[in-house]
């Protein structure tokens, strides 16, 4: 199949997402002083915005990509889980497993000026989801999981995910042969054996094969163990300025990264599944999957602040870099 018609096939998928539901909020000035009362920068704040993120800014990656989306997590009875609420509707993503609770919704701060990250700060409360909320996100994850192509969970580790809740998914997902990934957490990759992908990056992959990954050898070491330890389909790490390394039952495909300018790599990871997982529901094997959310990363990190990527760019991008060089190896 060919990338365009892949592409073409988006807007008829359905992706559901689970997780994490987060609130970026950037606050923009310049600085042209330094505080007396200690050696920090004064920002004069100049304008304020708001955007998707965590599993929220995965779903917008898939809706902006022309597919559909739904959206499972929960949020607070705050002025942010309103805001995140509206933005949700704006972006044409599907909230209603979304659920409203007492605790604060998560909320990451960034304060930009000169087009550099002064400081973050993150407003947050990470105790497990239990009770009646995690009751009816069990229900509602076992009530649409069957309408939907594909599904992503799409762990931060502010405590959506669970053993519990992937279990559903897994209960769910299997018997209908529906392609299931995860973007994994350090501490909860036992939550996600027998699932489709995991798309680490190399720190969580050395953390949770045990193998330090300092050149190709360790690293194609690391990627056969996670294969072996969570009995995942594939398993795609990205690497950063390396680009990033698919490793199916067989085969590991290195596919060298194509960013030109790295400006901000906010949300690169939510690109890299939701661009995925998309292209691969729309009929695209593993391989040209990755192909795909190489090109999809490689575009947002050229952005300042949480992106998206949108079709026209990403076939631009895969036709003017068509001659991209794949190495491939195969297992001994």
């Amino acid at each position: 199949m060919t990338y365009s018609r892949i592409l073409r096939e988006f807007k008829k998928k359905k992706i559901l997402v689970i997780g994490d539901l987060i609130l970026d909020r950037y606050i923009r000035g310049k600085v042209n002083r330094i505080s007396p009362e200690a050696p920090v920068p004064i920002v004069e704040v100049t304008d304020e915005d708001f955007f998707l993120g965590g599993a929220s800014n995965v779903a917008h990656n898939i809706t902006a990509l022309g597919g559909h989306s739904t959206i499972v997590g929960v949020t607070g009875n705050d002025r942010a889980g309103e805001v995140l609420m509206n933005i949700l509707e704006d972006r044409g993503i599907r909230y209603g497993g979304v659920f409203r609770c007492s605790r604060p919704t998560t909320v990451k701060t960034r304060v930009i000026a000169h087009n550099q990250q002064v400081v973050r700060f993150d407003e947050e409360y990470k105790a497990k989801i239990d009770g009646k909320i995690f009751r009816g996100l069990l229900e509602y994850i076992s009530k649409v999981i069957p309408d939907h192509d594909a599904v992503i969970i799409s762990d931060y580790k502010k405590g959506i995910i669970s053993s519990e809740l992937v279990r559903e998914v897994l209960k769910n997902s299997r018997p209908m042969h529906i392609f299931v990934s995860v973007d994994p957490k350090i501490g909860h990759f036992h939550f996600y054996k027998n699932f489709s992908l995991i798309t680490p990056n190399i720190h969580e992959a050395s953390v949770a094969s045990g193998i330090e990954i300092k050149d190709e050898n360790s690293l194609i070491t690391a990627g056969r163990t996670l294969l072996r330890k969570i009995s995942c389909d594939a398993v795609l790490i990205t690497r950063g300025e390396h680009g990033m390394s698919l490793f199916e039952k067989k085969k590991v495909s290195h596919i060298p990264t194509l960013a030109r300018n790295v400006y901000d790599v906010t949300g690169a990871g939510d690109t890299v599944i939701a661009t995925f997982t998309l292209a691969y529901a729309a009929g695209a094997s593993m391989e040209e999957s990755a192909v795909i959310a190489n090109h999809a990363a490689g575009i947002v990190v050229g952005e300042l602040g949480t992106a998206v990527v949108t079709p026209d760019q990403l076939s631009k991008s895969l036709g003017v870099n068509r001659e991209l060089k794949i190495r491939e190896s195969i297992y001994a």
